[in-house]
């Protein structure tokens, strides 16, 4: 550690973003960076930590805190305060197969678990991450690295969102001869149509998978299996089976008024818009559009905000957005201590746009939508919610609670339905047989991701439900250990 007392001496800083009213012309992403001099005095502010809590990746009241792929952070931040780059990013790719993305995506836990941030402005984290990356695609540093030998093994990966394409670098690495089957057109799963365009750039993801390419794996789109290819097929054909197809299935709302046209799941919506827009860049209309709509988003996570940025690119007459818990408070809680997530209030991008564009945050807090309202013709022209009260019912147990008198009918002309996935979604598991647990997840211990049928194994959403980019990494890259070692007996895999 070079400077025991940096977190003192200097104040955090995180990467500007470009302003809201530029940001919003285009889909280009909205992220700098800081100079190098400042990206190394950020690098000065981490302690090294006797126990770190920043790369400790556990669950604590079913969040994430620290990295739940156990990066070695404060030994990177070192190096990036000595200047020593290369040996940074080497740090990072072992633990990391895809750290461009989670620099860019990734909520960040490993922050909200900082020692620093137990009594102050926790280390720039993040910033440091997505900076090294950069810089060694930059520098040239980042390069295909197939394996030396072929084990004759082969496997097949379903899926290639992140926890597919964790497992198959892994496996790759290992020596098996991988083939990924993706049922969209390009490659990424939730990668390349889940997170728009602005959050993370599809050259980002096109890059990283010509390297796995170029390092042996073969990649096949347009190809559902358990529609397409039988799965029992697939199996026949290959050594394993690793089901990563992620929980795409999505949580409906069926109100009196939902089969009115204009009604729509969000990923729809933005699926839609990223494959126009890489398509011809939205001219051939083939695509949902915002614009000039006054659009509801029923739902208050990312997905929900994703919905936010893309109907104000579109240009949106309005947005509001529609959250059921209430509005967090503006620091920490007794009840949410360091080192959990911080569940504080936040603007995030598609927040902040809003803001700027039409005064306030698009969010209303404590609401729930009653029905959905229509025209003659079969379209959405509005809706009608309720406030809500969390408090405890007649039976002691806690939940919302419709305030009476509180209905409010609201204009809309397109409704985005953002309220998270409720599991797998394709015939795939019944072809095999896989066991499901009680989400209707695939049936997996974690760590040994094993499902009851021999020789298949699952990870990521599939596994273990919705979940964040850096825990479909982590199931990913072990899985393919797992595998490994089913494969082989033993496995040198992390």
């Amino acid at each position: 550690m070079g400077r025991p007392t940096g977190f003192i001496e200097y104040e955090r800083k995180i990467a500007p973003d470009r302003t809201e009213l530029e940001r919003i012309k285009d889909w280009n992403e909205f992220h700098h960076h800081l100079k190098e001099e400042e990206l190394r005095t950020q690098g000065a502010r981490c302690m090294d930590c006797g126990i770190p809590f920043c790369h400790s990746g556990v669950l604590i009241n079913n969040m994430a805190s620290g990295c739940p792929i156990n990066n070695l952070i404060p030994e990177w931040n070192d190096l990036v305060y000595q200047g020593q780059w290369r040996e940074a990013l080497d740090r990072l790719h072992k633990t990391n197969n895809f750290p461009e993305f989670t620099g860019r995506v990734c909520p960040a836990p490993c922050e909200g678990a900082c020692t620093v941030g137990l009594n102050g402005i926790p280390v720039a984290i993040k910033s440091i991450e997505h900076a090294i990356i950069d810089k060694g695609f930059e520098e040239g540093w980042v390069v295909a690295q197939p394996p030396k030998i072929r084990t004759g093994k082969k496997v097949a990966v379903v899926g290639s969102g992140p926890s597919g394409l964790a497992a198959a670098a892994q496996l790759n690495k290992a020596g098996h001869t991988v083939t990924v089957y993706e049922r969209a057109d390009r490659v990424g799963g939730l990668l390349m149509y889940g997170i728009p365009n602005m959050k993370l750039e599809k050259e980002v993801v096109d890059r990283r998978v010509n390297l796995l390419k170029e390092e042996g794996v073969t990649f096949i789109t347009g190809v559902e299996i358990g529609k397409d290819i039988t799965a029992d097929q697939i199996k026949k054909e290959f050594d394993a089976m690793v089901l990563c197809g992620g929980a795409t299935k999505p949580r409906d709302l069926p109100i009196e008024g939902r089969n009115l046209k204009g009604v729509h799941f969000a990923m729809e919506f933005l699926h839609a818009n990223t494959k126009a827009l890489l398509d011809d860049k939205h001219a051939g209309g083939n695509y949902i559009t915002a614009k000039g709509k006054n659009v509801i988003v029923i739902g208050g996570g990312d997905t929900g905000t994703d919905c936010v940025g893309t109907s104000i690119r579109h240009g949106c007459n309005s947005v509001t957005q529609f959250e059921l818990m209430g509005k967090p408070p503006e620091e920490r809680t007794p009840q949410n201590p360091w080192p959990q997530f911080p569940r504080v209030y936040k603007l995030d991008y598609g927040q902040e746009e809003a803001k700027v564009l039409y005064g306030n945050d698009p969010r209303t807090y404590c609401i729930s939508t009653k029905r959905f309202l229509g025209d003659a013709e079969g379209n959405i022209t509005g809706l009608v919610t309720v406030e809500i009260e969390w408090k405890k019912d007649d039976n002691g147990r806690f939940g919302p609670q419709e305030v009476p008198g509180s209905e409010k009918e609201w204009k809309a002309d397109l409704v985005l339905l953002a309220m998270g996935f409720l599991g797998p979604e394709n015939p795939m598991l019944e072809q095999l047989g896989v066991d499901r647990d009680d989400r209707s997840n695939a049936k997996a211990e974690h760590e040994k991701y094993n499902t009851n049928v021999e020789g298949v194994f699952a990870a990521g959403d599939m596994r273990r439900g919705q979940s964040l980019v850096v825990w479909a990494i982590n199931e990913g890259r072990g899985v393919a250990r797992e595998v490994d070692r089913w494969l082989m007996g033993s496995s040198n895999l992390p």
